[in-house]
């Protein structure tokens, strides 16, 4: 499940976000987000993009245009959409879409930027996965303890209120 950090996957990232602008729009601006952005950890290796939306009905308006590319709707995330592309049944990316109000402070950008500064907790953070990766069923919840407390620490660190990372119906 988890795989040494590839540095492919900067690459990776380079081409599904020209994808993405092709079957979205050119003008979104689109990050590398996930453990794959992060250099020297293990990750599972599916690329995880944030995609900043330009306004109200953006997604929408594009939606079917992405979906005849091959990406669908799926996640149990409530603050904002997300798409996932699979090959042959297995999932190798997937999109958080962000309106424009949201993109300063969507969670996955500050926690990447954070790890990106504090290797340290990328760390931290790695073996918590590995341990997590132990149970397929429990893994994002078996994370969520030390993203909470690295949150926490990152969001203080802007001027930020604490605000609970698990996202999911």
């Amino acid at each position: 499940m988890l795989v040494a950090h590839d540095p492919a996957w900067q690459r990776r990232y380079e081409e599904i976000a020209d994808e993405l602008r092709r079957a979205g729009d050119a003008d979104w601006q689109i990050e590398h987000i996930g453990s794959t952005a992060i250099p020297g950890i293990r990750a599972k290796p599916i690329i995880d993009v944030a995609v900043r939306l330009c306004g109200e009905g953006d997604f929408e308006r594009h939606r079917p245009a992405l979906e005849a590319a091959g990406w669908r709707v799926g996640s149990r995330v409530r603050s904002h959409r997300v798409m996932v592309f699979e090959s042959d049944g297995v999932r190798t990316r997937i999109a958080h879409f962000f309106a424009p109000d949201q993109w300063e402070h969507a969670h996955q950008r500050v926690f990447r930027d954070w790890l990106r500064e504090h290797p340290e907790d990328a760390h931290r953070y790695e073996r918590v996965k590995i341990e997590a990766a132990s149970d397929p069923a429990g893994y994002n919840a078996g994370k969520t303890a030390i993203v909470q407390e690295i949150m926490d620490r990152a969001r203080a660190a802007r001027g930020l209120p604490s605000v609970d990372v698990y996202d999911k119906h």
